[in-house]
């Protein structure tokens, strides 16, 4: 079979920048981060002494780098349990055909094209105990007076709606796309037949979508555990009481606030090591269920 390249040389340089900066940017620094993650070292850096798994074991033993893990698997399963219902429920509707559908559409992508600064700073304008509409409007239906700047849990609920909403957007851009790939004479035959509406979703559309379901649980995954930062730096500093401090707010504060750099180091590690299990085990239980046509 001939070459599809005029040089067998030209895919190796193709490939030759994406190869560099993962190199570069991933390899390397996770190397180093192995490396410091075995010493402890000055604030300036200028002296390291050699603590082997000390680390480790401090970070294990310590119950506010606990509560950060748990913190941040609460947070994760609601930016990704929330959030892709959500953004599922609002493909659905903007794929209906209706006038101003396109409108509809590009109104929920604008949350994504936003930074986390000014998500953030939405959402806690929003939630203002005394200027917010949110809890004005809670407290005058007949509920409670909420404060989310004293309450841990209210904290960090709001917080991980604010990054729901923050990946509508995109979740919805990928829903859409699956949407409109399912053919619609298997949607039509099974209407002829007698199906429901919720049968016709279940049973044919969700199948299609379940490549496109597994590729935004992987990233809403990666999303929660490393992309909240932004919203919690702006909306709480990890408080009230350390309610929203979630592991990569820690790891940035040991390092680059306490200067602990070995410890931080050893944080970034144990991270990377959750995510890429959780990863690999999303690839070996739900890639099972995943239809591919």
């Amino acid at each position: 079979m001939p070459s599809r390249f005029p040089s067998r040389i030209l895919p190796y340089l193709l490939l030759a920048p994406s190869v560099l900066i993962v190199v570069v940017f991933l390899v390397v620094p996770s190397i180093q981060s192995l490396y410091l993650s075995f010493f402890q070292t000055s604030p300036f850096g200028d002296r390291m002494i050699f603590v082997g798994l000390r680390n480790f074991t401090r970070l294990f033993r310590s119950a506010e780098y606990l509560n950060a893990f748990w913190v941040t698997l609460i947070a994760a399963l609601i930016v990704v349990g929330v959030g892709l219902a959500a953004s599922l429920l609002c493909a659905v509707l903007a794929n209906q055909r209706i006038r101003g559908s396109h409108l509809y559409r590009t109104l929920m992508i604008w949350p994504y094209a936003l930074s986390p600064a000014v998500a953030g700073t939405i959402w806690a304008l929003l939630w203002h105990p005394t200027a917010g509409w949110l809890p004005y409007a809670i407290q005058a239906l007949g509920g409670p007076s909420l404060n989310w700047m004293t309450s841990g849990n209210l904290a960090l609920v709001v917080v991980s709606l604010a990054a729901t909403w923050k990946m509508l957007g995109y979740n919805v851009i990928f829903f859409l796309a699956g949407l409109q790939g399912v053919p619609r004479e298997l949607e039509e035959a099974a209407e002829v037949d007698g199906a429901t509406p919720f049968r016709r979703f279940i049973h044919i559309t969700l199948p299609f979508l379940s490549p496109t379901a597994l590729f935004l649980l992987i990233m809403n995954s990666l999303y929660a555990f490393f992309e909240i930062f932004g919203l919690v730096d702006v909306m709480t500093k990890g408080g009230p009481g350390r309610a929203t401090d979630i592991l990569v707010y820690k790891l940035w504060r040991d390092g680059f606030v306490n200067l602990q750099t070995g410890l931080a180091a050893a944080e970034s590690i144990i991270l990377f090591v959750v995510v890429a299990i959780l990863t690999v085990l999303q690839f070996r239980f739900v890639g099972q269920r995943v239809f591919y046509q």
